[in-house]
């Protein structure tokens, strides 16, 4: 008797998936049960998809009207709103790619998991295929030697007894066993047809999962990449950097979308099966297999016994008669007739190796193997698999609410790095305090050097007499003071007293401050011109 079978338990998000509504195309309610060969269930899955892609729909509305928001908003040119929206970019961007790399991580856990999942249940195909394949070696192999290695031992043994009527009787006995258990061989499934099967959905699932797999770390890698893109764009304020994030941001964000709505229905239809697996099976294999074989297998309960029980049993006896058979032929033939030794001992090897895959067989037809591998099967999809869908349903979510918030959050980093760049518009070129300028010397350095200190000192005697040359007070206009610093090469002037009050012009000067200071320089031309003679 079969051992007590170990029971199927469906955990409890088969249950929670397989209660989400079913509902086709034109709304109508579809029966949950698993068929996918139906067309009102094939919509109803699609309806699935096409829930994920109406969020799609509703996220790009939403990026479009905060888009247009953030392109048509009054710009605040206070300094201190710039810095604080400047800082909220930042750590936007910064939690956002957090949240994505949380992300990526879910997913190579629930990918890893999926993996596994299918690798179980290829896996337990794959031996239950070989059992389904051992089976039928063996009842091939065995009625190949019922019918025509033993018929021909039989046969010269028939013409060395011809003159003995009751070792022809004898034979005749050996060869009637011989087509009983060829007749219940017969009765025994052919399950040709079912490993077939089995081998192509094995293929297919390997296909399938190795490609899954594979695109799934594409788009592991690629939402690095963009996180990566994110981060080196608002490090070095790059808007071309920024721009390709805000492109391939989008492309992650249809991806995650589209991957959503294919784990959703995957999850779905795959909780549909685990719900009632025995019932599929059963409604597949009806026609092909025995309903009482399949039962047999499916729930390999003590409580039924084996539809080979009979076949065996009769095989078991045939073959133990046709061994006392011929025994007794050695015993009391053989004397007689030496020449008849040869096939009699052919035919006790043949019935040997017969009783040898006897024992194959009942252990290969017993349920408890393969019931095994049913069960490995349904965890390995049920548990492994469907968590693994679940988990990467959770990454293609968090996936894109943080794609969301980096393109939500990258027109406003453009936006700030465009009013810096116009800031530094209105300051001079020449300006050593503008950023820009000292980006442009770092690459291009002047080629007129300063003067050293010592220098001076060539006519002047020892270093330690060095003084500045004297230099006097003068209310020249503006012009002809940068006139004369033209007449140094460019290089600075020594002065002896400060340029507070002495209208002297600024190191730094924009075009409309240039204007302003020389009006208040006139001012104190007029005003100090007698007290500071030329």
């Amino acid at each position: 008797m079969p051992a007590a079978r170990m029971e199927y338990i469906a955990p409890w998000w088969v249950a929670w998936l397989h209660s989400v509504p079913h509902v086709g195309l034109r709304l109508q309610p579809v029966n949950s049960t698993f068929s996918p060969r139906d067309a009102s269930y094939q919509e109803s899955l699609l309806f699935l998809g096409l829930v994920a892609a109406v969020c799609l729909g509703l996220n790009l509305i939403f990026l479009a009207a905060h888009l247009v928001c953030v392109c048509c908003c009054r710009q605040d040119d206070a300094v201190q709103t710039k810095q604080r929206n400047s800082c909220c970019v930042t750590w936007t961007a910064v939690v956002a790619g957090l949240v994505c790399c949380a992300a990526v991580g879910v997913g190579f856990y629930g990918n890893s998991e999926t993996n596994d999942g299918m690798y179980q249940l290829i896996y337990s195909l794959d031996n239950a295929n070989h059992t389904f394949s051992g089976i039928n070696t063996l009842v091939s192999g065995t009625t190949q030697q019922m019918e025509v290695n033993l018929e021909q031992h039989v046969a010269r043994l028939g013409e060395i007894f011809a003159t003995r009527g009751d070792y022809i009787q004898t034979l005749r006995f050996i060869q009637q066993m011989a087509g009983t258990i060829v007749a219940q061989l017969s009765e025994l499934p052919v399950w040709r047809g079912v490993t077939a099967e089995l081998t192509e959905l094995s293929d297919q699932a390997g296909h399938v999962e190795y490609y899954r797999w594979l695109s799934y770390l594409l788009l592991f890698i690629l939402h690095l990449v963009i996180c990566f893109i994110t981060c080196l764009g608002l490090a070095k304020r790059s808007r071309c950097l920024l721009a390709l994030m805000l492109c391939c941001g989008a492309l992650a964000l249809l991806l995650s979308w589209t991957s959503l709505a294919a784990d959703t229905a995957a999850a779905v239809a795959t909780s549909d099966f685990c719900t009632a697996p025995d019932t599929f099976i059963l409604n597949v294999t009806e026609g092909q297999i025995h309903t009482e074989v399949t039962r047999y297998y499916l729930y390999c309960s003590q409580s039924l016994s084996s539809p080979f029980q009979q076949a065996l049993t009769i095989f078991q006896r045939s073959l133990t008669t046709m061994q006392i058979q011929v025994v007794g032929l050695l015993q009391f033939a053989v004397p007689l007739f030496p020449t008849a030794e040869k096939d009699l001992l052919g035919i006790q090897l043949l019935l040997n190796s017969s009783e040898s895959s006897l024992h194959q067989l009942t252990a290969m037809l017993d349920c408890r193997g393969l019931h095994k591998d049913y069960l490995d099967a349904l965890a390995g999809i049920c548990y492994d698999g469907i968590e693994g869908l679940l988990y990467l349903g959770l990454f293609s979510i968090l996936a894109a609410l943080a794609f969301s918030t980096l393109i939500c959050a990258g027109p406003r980093a453009w936006k700030h790095f465009t009013t810096r760049d116009r800031d530094y518009d209105d300051i001079d070129d020449d300006d050593p305090f503008n950023p820009q300028a000292r980006r442009i010397a770092a690459h291009n350095p002047p080629r007129g050097q300063l003067r050293s200190f010592c220098s001076y000192s060539s006519g002047l005697g020892s270093q330690t007499s060095l003084q500045p040359p004297a230099q006097t007070i003068s209310n020249a206009p503006v012009s002809e003071y940068m006139n004369q610093a033209v007449l140094f090469g460019g290089n600075p002037r020594y002065e002896n007293v400060p340029l507070i009050g002495r209208g002297s012009p600024p190191p730094t000067y924009s075009p409309s401050m240039r204007a302003t200071y020389l009006s208040v320089a006139d001012e104190h031309l007029r005003h100090y011109g007698n007290d500071f003679p030329a």
